[in-house]
């Protein structure tokens, strides 16, 4: 496209009531239009998604000196980053968990960019650094992203991620000398390494063309075997799938190393699952179920019997057993079968028991279990909240689970598996008085009739008077479930007098496989009915008003932000769409997205294409209404939900919309979907949306 890094430097003028003046840069067009079963759809912006030319780059500045420059004449956004820092700055734990004579967990002192890894030989004495990802990057912005104990805990393979990208490179280190061995392996994604004998398993990826390595379709996944002390090179394949190259695979050992796991994934949803005796021949895997409808997750095995979570015959999910010497479907024997009201969420073989976790109105019970399934009792926790996951195998006689909920900050709690006694083991000190708010679940009726829950959290003695300044945050999306948890940036919020609400609508897990699909495909308008039904309880049970309403969601959840406003802009008055999927016509033309087609649909289908056509954020941007505030994130290096989305969606709505509101993205550099991105940026990021809103909804916070 000719001259155009010197037309994105002009700009255009935008009048606003408040007497502000908001310049955006010209974004250029083009004139690419694609014909989707007869009808012309044009796609002016489609530059946009050469994420690696100078255009782009030079387009993504421009854009962020106008939105920073706003955001630094809010007066109390110094203010308000300072106290954010404050309630952040506090020591937390992770979940330990043993391997050998160890234990291992996560912690940080409060403001550390990435989580240091700790080990200590018993619990009561003072742990010592085992792995210190705040080294890996002088910015932060290189994670851990994966840890893997060999069976004889000797050796632990470590990935990173850099930039927040989902590409995966693992290294190997000496446990007991922390020493780094020359083992590397890299272009790993959607998979960790499980190890066998002397070396491990996993999935890689060919490598990218330069230029494609965050936004090209990842296909022709291949397993391969890696060999202690030898080159990736040298690495053998065991599994790969010429027919199908869309597919990707898991393979994974079991810990007594006798059985070989292979899973097979062409979506988010559904995957086959088979098995063989463990080696490294090439001897042929026996199929358990070979095709995609229903999800299995093996969670181990004891001798023979691999135990199995899925939803195959049970929308609410089932634990079955499978005789690996017998494993027709017609002798799977049902360990823990299908509940008549509670999602079976997960489950983990320790102590020789079962573990396991349920989901009820979107808040998390669990319970213990014999191997043959004889449910033996429930385990106490504190009250309506998440359950983090049981850490313990079936040697161990403690295991070790967190709890967490919005005026509950997470804590680790230590659980005698066969006594059924649960302890505090760390309760992080929070500089936030969680004793002044209260947590309420409601349940309110959207469009269809159908009843939705939602939590309420508020300061107690909030007077519901309609000038309440309010967040409402959703999801609604691939089978995901969105539960009780702790956040310190909204405890910033809910300090300054401010309503949360979370909306467990339709496309969510909560209420199993039957909740999920009701918000899919042809059907994924409710969701967006069920979100906006929300905002209309909350204005209309007095918490706030339309003035006074934000609401924010990321990825799937920017999805929602970005169709709810096109469809009812009046209700709002701030909008925050996070790293959204924002075309819903080319989705599927990025790394992965391909699977989201599952949720979605495909406009490669007719009828699905007309339907997608009706609500995708950047198709449905009209001039005759008037917006919201918006403020889009997203960053430069996210390789799941792609900026292109983000970057066309914002260059749409600045050309179209000619109201008074700001309209404006945020760029964030060497970041990608979200996961491990340092501290310090998340502060920032947040002190940014924050500021944001409060200055859209006219409400000034008093620090």
């Amino acid at each position: 496209m000719k001259n155009l890094l010197s037309i994105i430097l002009v700009f255009m003028t935008i009048g606003c009531t408040q007497q502000q003046t908001f310049t955006y840069p010209e974004t250029a067009k083009g004139d690419v239009v694609d014909n989707y079963h007869g009808t012309d759809v044009p796609d002016p912006y489609r530059w946009l998604e050469d994420d690696m030319s100078d255009e782009t780059a030079a387009w993504v500045k421009a854009q962020n000196e106008v939105t920073f420059s706003y955001l630094e004449t809010i007066p109390f956004r110094d203010a308000l980053k300072k106290r954010m820092t404050e309630i952040w700055n506090y020591p937390r734990m992770g979940t330990p968990f043993k391997e050998g004579d160890l234990y291992f967990y996560g912690y940080n002192t409060g403001l550390q960019n990435q989580n240091i890894i700790y080990m200590k030989k018993s619990l009561e004495e003072e742990g010592e650094v085992f792995l210190d990802p705040n080294g890996f990057s002088e910015d932060g912005t290189v994670a851990l992203a994966g840890l893997s104990f060999s069976n004889d805990h000797k050796y632990v393979a470590y990935g990173i991620s850099k930039g927040g990208s989902d590409w995966r490179e693992f290294f190997i280190k000496d446990v007991a000398t922390g020493e780094d061995l020359n083992d590397h392996i890299e272009w790993i994604k959607n998979s960790g390494v499980s190890w066998y004998k002397n070396g491990f398993f996993y999935t890689r990826f060919d490598t990218p063309a330069k230029g494609d390595e965050l936004k090209g379709e990842n296909k022709n996944a291949k397993a391969y075997y890696h060999k202690m002390g030898t080159g990736q090179s040298e690495d053998m394949l065991v599994h790969k799938d010429d027919a199908h190259p869309e597919r990707s695979f898991h393979m994974g050992v079991t810990e007594d190393e006798n059985y070989i796991m292979l899973m097979a994934y062409e979506s988010t949803s559904g995957n086959s699952l088979a098995f063989k005796k463990a080696g490294l021949d090439d001897s042929p895997f026996t199929w358990i179920d070979e095709g995609f409808e229903d999800d299995y997750s093996p969670i181990g095995n004891h001798k023979n019997m691999l135990y199995v979570l899925t939803n195959n015959e049970a929308p609410l999910y089932r634990l079955v057993g499978i005789d690996l010497d017998n494993p027709a479907k017609e002798n799977w024997v049902d360990i823990i079968p299908e509940h008549e009201l509670n999602v079976l969420e997960s489950a983990t073989l320790a102590g020789g028991k079962i573990i396991a976790s349920f989901i009820k109105d979107a808040y998390n019970m669990a319970a213990v279990y014999q191997l043959d399934g004889n449910l033996l009792h429930e385990v106490s926790v504190p009250g309506i909240g998440s359950i983090g996951g049981f850490s313990g195998k079936m040697e161990d006689k403690t295991a070790f689970y967190s709890f967490t909920s919005f005026n509950y900050p997470t804590t680790t709690f230590k659980y005698n598996i066969e006594e059924n006694i649960s302890e505090v083991f760390y309760a992080p000190e929070v500089d936030f008085d969680a004793e002044t708010y209260e947590t309420k679940q409601v349940f309110y009726t959207s469009k269809d009739g159908t009843m939705v829950p939602m939590f309420i959290v508020h300061k107690k003695g909030l007077e519901p008077d309609g000038t309440n300044p309010t967040l409402l945050y959703g999801y609604g999306g691939f089978n995901i479930s969105m539960t009780p948890s702790f956040s310190t940036t909204r405890a910033v919020w809910l300090e300054q007098g401010g309503v949360f609400a979370m909306a467990n609508i339709r496309g969510g897990g909560e209420y199993g496989e039957g909740w999920h699909k009701e918000g899919t495909k042809l059907q994924k308008q409710n969701v967006f009915d069920d979100f906006i039904a929300a905002a209309e309880y909350l204005i209309d049970e007095n918490y706030t008003s339309s003035k006074r309403l934000a609401i924010y969601g990321g990825s799937n959840g920017g999805l929602l932000i970005g169709a709810v406003i096109n469809q009812r802009p009046e209700l709002f008055a701030a909008a925050i769409p996070m790293v959204g999927v924002m075309d819903m016509l080319r989705f599927h033309k990025f790394t992965i997205g391909r699977y989201w087609a599952v949720d979605y649909g495909s406009s490669d289908d007719p009828e699905e294409f007309k339907y997608l056509l009706g609500y995708s954020p950047i198709h449905n941007i009209s001039g005759d209404k008037d917006y919201p505030a918006v403020l889009i994130t997203t960053g430069d290096h996210d390789d799941r939900v792609v900026p292109a989305h983000s970057f066309k969606y914002a260059a749409t709505l600045q050309e179209k919309y000619t109201g008074n509101n700001p309209v404006m993205i945020r760029i964030n550099t060497d970041a990608g979907h979200g996961a491990g991105k340092p501290t310090d940026m998340v502060i920032q990021e947040y002190t940014d949306v924050w500021s944001f809103i409060y200055k859209n909804i006219d409400y000034t916070p008093k620090f």
